[in-house]
């Protein structure tokens, strides 16, 4: 990358994460209580403060009739929000039970339909905390109902595309779907097939530009081809198209109301690294994330230092699945290195080195599972396009680049990555200023003009979480009349 291209970091917060930091208990709730406890002096009443009240929930003035026709009318409209699937609302609420559902609906758009305590452990993104009654009781004061329900939904162009994207593939579904291709399936049918997700596609257009196109918005290699991997993508159901997206939006729901306008974001589901600048992607890069046997988490962190030549201390799990059944004998050959632990145990140490896994660079980042940003002496898997593959952390393309851009901003570091690397020497390099980093599972994603892109769904995240959103819904709405539960095609 060129030196104009480098990206200096303003100092970045880190927004809504506090739950990702491995949280450590206090010194005295770590030490075992040896003696009794003192037993408390007991004040006399002039001396007892009482705690004061807690704060009353803002009351909510009651809804005039024109009022309570717009909000059933809203709430019948929580499909197009992707937050059911066919379900629809049938009743006619008033009064408290009709206030209690705008609530609920309202802190549905803003922090999601599943309940956090309903998240997977890897799942490590958190919704910032949301009350909805001060602003429905402002709004219903003010008759601005309309103006406030537009405002609860995520303020993201990748929140918008995904719901236009749904209600173009419920539009197709409520017409029958599209028809299942073989490798024998005529050329006008592939085409028309085809043509139903990607409206740019013309009657006289080459076949092969349309089917490459259609890989691409896939995640697949473009051969222009109708192979086995293009048919398994164009063969995943509607239904499995718009629950990924319903998945997708609730993901969207998860995240802070404003994004660090500089940041590094990490997809995992697609393997790309991102970095934005003034909150425009300037620069992107290929990476490798965890294999669906070993899934890298979605969180949100701050890079705070690099670590140049970094040795690798293997996790024991790794170890003992890995590498101490090859023998000590086969460990050393290969350069590892079995060092004893304090509490008499062994571990295993990769030095520093050009053939160490984690490569030159390692970008650390406070998180509860132990992974990171990192080079690779693998590079081959670069030019794959199916890159899921690590053990949970993120593999770098184009590492030395990316580490530029985080310290252009120091000139006592700027352009001197590589001689650091070159030095052999492990040491640790603190940014000028922590920059926010993103991993995010996106497998649904609207391009500028519209057009849905799919990736595989590797770890099968979209479908447990199409299910979570469809039963929370049951449970908020119980007087909606009963769907099917959208499922998602296995993988190829």
């Amino acid at each position: 990358m060129n030196r104009p291209d480098m990206i200096r970091f303003s100092t970045l917060a880190l927004l809504g994460a506090s739950v990702l930091s491995a949280s450590t208990l206090p010194a005295y709730a770590q030490t075992p209580v040896t003696q009794p406890p003192a037993v408390a002096p007991t004040l006399p009443p002039a001396m007892v403060q009482p705690l004061p009240p807690a704060p009353l929930p803002a009351p909510i003035p009651p809804l005039s009739a024109t009022q309570e026709a717009w909000a059933n009318d809203w709430l019948r409209s929580g499909a197009e929000q992707g937050l059911t699937a066919r379900r629809k609302a049938t009743a006619t609420l008033t009064g408290d039970a009709l206030v209690s559902a705008l609530l609920d609906r309202a802190k549905a758009l803003s922090t999601g339909r599943v309940d956090a305590a309903d998240f997977l452990e890897i799942w490590a993104l958190r919704p910032e905390p949301y009350d909805p009654r001060p602003g429905l009781a402002e709004a219903v004061a003010e008759d601005r109902l309309a103006q406030w329900a537009n405002a609860l939904t995520p303020p993201y162009a990748g929140y918008e595309g995904l719901r236009k994207g749904l209600a173009t593939y419920e539009a197709i579904r409520d017409k029958g779907g599209w028809p299942v291709l073989t490798a024998t399936s005529a050329p006008m049918v592939v085409r028309a097939r085809i043509a139903l997700e990607d409206r740019s596609v013309t009657p006289t257009e080459n076949l092969t530009d349309v089917l490459q196109r259609a890989q691409r918005r896939y995640g697949l290699n473009p051969t222009g081809l109708l192979d086995t991997r293009t048919l398994a993508a164009l063969n995943v159901s509607v239904d499995d198209r718009i629950a990924a997206i319903m998945a997708n939006m609730e993901r969207w729901r998860w995240m802070p109301r404003r994004l660090p306008v500089n940041r590094v974001q990490v997809n995992i589901a697609a393997a790309v690294l991102t970095v934005f600048e003034g909150d425009q992607p300037v620069t992107s890069m290929r990476a490798v994330t965890g294999s669906p046997q070993n899934a890298t988490p979605m969180l949100s962190s701050n890079i705070h230092s690099i670590v140049v030549n970094p040795p690798w201390n293997v996790p024991m799990s790794i170890a003992r699945r890995e590498l101490f059944p090859k023998g000590r004998a086969t460990l050393a050959k290969q350069g590892y290195k079995i060092v004893k632990t304090p509490e008499g145990g062994e571990r295993i140490v990769q030095p520093a080195g050009p053939n160490s896994a984690l490569g030159r660079l390692k970008f650390d980042f406070a998180n509860p599972f132990a992974v990171y940003l990192h080079d690779t002496p693998a590079r081959g898997k670069f030019s794959s396009y199916d890159r899921l593959a690590s053990h949970g952390c993120v593999r770098l393309e184009k590492p030395v680049s990316l580490a530029e851009l985080m310290v252009a901003s120091d000139p006592d570091l700027n352009g001197q990555i590589q001689t650091l690397i070159d030095s052999g020497k492990t040491q640790r390099v603190s940014l000028p200023q922590e920059v926010a980093v993103y991993l995010l599972y996106w497998t649904a994603f609207a391009s500028s003009n519209g057009t849905m892109s799919f990736r595989a769904d590797p770890y099968g995240w979209d479908k447990l979480l199409a299910e979570k959103i469809e039963a929370s819904s049951s449970r908020a709405d119980p007087t909606a009349a009963p769907a099917p539960t959208p499922t998602i095609a296995s993988k190829d």
